[in-house]
């Protein structure tokens, strides 16, 4: 017998739902649970919420247990789970849509590791144009306190070719075009939000 306890009450209609169905301009109802996008999932093993539990907890309104994982900032956006979806569900749009939307809340203490990388890599983007993998891992581990992790690896990485010294630039002015095509239209949102209250 279940204990009232342990029965989860729905909650369909949740700010967080709002939020991914307008950014991905989808239903989430469509999904059937069939399990194929963490089938898919290289990264699945390290989530404690599987893209398959991410989606039925938008659909049963489990706003804390979404805010509380740290998944959507393992996510590697590789879109494996969305072409794989029976239901042409984005979910790798909903993943990005979960992190825009805890965005601006103070992270878990399992969530600061991870964001703090996703906030170096794309400073790293940014900055070059493409990932600079011996900055980012020095600024992740001075950042993260983590001062000697990995370091036993980086001299036969570098002796091998496999890191550089120096950041590549990668047609730095297309990636500036990017970036600042993002800011305008986040700030655009923000004023249409700002209408709308």
């Amino acid at each position: 017998m279940i204990s009232a306890q342990n029965t989860i009450r729905p909650r369909p209609h949740t700010t967080y739902r709002s939020f991914v169905e307008a950014h991905i301009r989808q239903s989430i109802a469509q999904c059937y649970q069939c399990g194929k996008c963490t089938a898919g999932c290289p990264v699945a093993y390290t989530m404690e919420l599987t893209p398959r539990r991410v989606i039925r907890a938008l659909q049963l309104g489990l706003e804390n247990e979404l805010e509380n994982s740290s998944t959507m900032w393992i996510c590697l956006s590789c879109l494996t789970c969305s072409a794989r979806c029976p239901r042409e569900i984005n979910i790798a749009g909903v993943m990005e849509a979960l992190r825009l939307a805890t965005i601006g809340k103070k992270p878990t203490p399992d969530q600061k590791k991870f964001r703090l990388f996703h906030d170096l890599f794309i400073m790293s983007f940014q900055f070059s144009g493409r990932a600079y993998e011996l900055g980012l891992g020095m600024a992740y581990n001075v950042m993260s306190g983590q001062f000697l992790n990995m370091a036993s690896i980086i001299p036969g990485m570098l002796r091998r070719g496999k890191l550089a010294f120096l950041p590549h630039k990668s047609r730095g002015s297309e990636t500036q075009h990017i970036f600042q095509r993002l800011e305008g239209q986040n700030k655009a949102m923000n004023q249409a939000e700002a209408g709308t209250k």
